[in-house]
């Protein structure tokens, strides 16, 4: 059989290899945010669910880099990352 926490407390055990109390986080949040995309690339004319990753300015005009999943072949489905204007990104 093996101990059961030694007589430790639980607020008092460390578990090896995490991030202590109180540390600084390691950067900043992950800026990933769901949305949805309309006007795929394939031209299904129906809303996708895509992964927004970044904003950008051109031309007076504000693009998101987005990753989601469009019919590129036939019979099959692969991912597809481009910059979509904003008008055509909605929050979830």
């Amino acid at each position: 059989m093996a101990k059961r926490g030694s007589g430790i407390p639980l607020r008092d055990r460390v578990r090896t290899g995490g991030v202590p109390l109180g540390a600084a986080p390691l950067g900043p949040r992950c800026p990933a945010r769901h949305c949805w995309v309309a006007d795929a690339v394939d031209g299904d004319g129906e809303k996708r669910p895509g992964l927004l990753m970044e904003w950008r300015q051109r031309e007076r005009r504000w693009e998101g880099l987005v990753v989601y999943a469009a019919r590129i072949r036939p019979h099959g489905w692969g991912l597809v990352q481009e910059w979509v204007p904003a008008e055509l990104l909605t929050p979830v």
